[in-house]
């Protein structure tokens, strides 16, 4: 990857839906030689999805919960039915898999409380491998850039 590389996804992760022409005036180069790297650079998996990005306020989802689970078993085949829970689960959006006191920390984002009460119990309360969870809900998003800096 070289500097255009990084130029032209630099760009793009500003705004993914620039013309080929566009993005050239912006990188400094022509739109072929865009359209070849663009088109490289997703084959390749370095860019893994062109998304829009929507305000959940917008969609009536106000509450945005940071919840660290921790399971009771490490097993694999748990651990993996876990992680598969949560990818089937609409309400988290992020989970990762951590080091440190918890196993996982969640970005649960729903309507209201009451919809967060209906997660806990349906999908936590529910996995017999849930040992504990703490859940905090944010007062206010400090920052949210969900770009790689190139």
């Amino acid at each position: 990857m070289d500097d255009l590389d990084r130029r032209i996804l630099a760009a793009l992760q500003k705004n993914n839906l620039l013309s080929f022409a566009n993005l050239a005036e912006v990188v400094g180069s022509s739109s072929a030689s865009c359209m070849r790297r663009v088109n490289r650079l997703r084959s390749s998996g370095v860019i893994v999805a062109d998304i829009s990005l929507v305000d959940p306020k917008a969609l009536g989802k106000s509450l945005t919960v940071v919840v660290t689970v921790e399971l009771d078993r490490e097993r694999l085949d748990l651990v993996d039915d876990f992680k598969r829970a949560m990818r089937a689960a609409s309400e988290v959006s992020q989970c990762y898999m951590v080091t440190g006191d918890a196993d996982f920390v969640l970005i649960v984002t729903v309507d209201d409380v009451e919809a967060f009460d209906i997660f806990v119990k349906t999908k936590l309360y529910t996995n017999p491998n849930v040992r504990k969870f703490q859940s905090m809900i944010t007062l206010d998003r400090v920052k949210f850039e969900p770009r790689i800096k190139v």
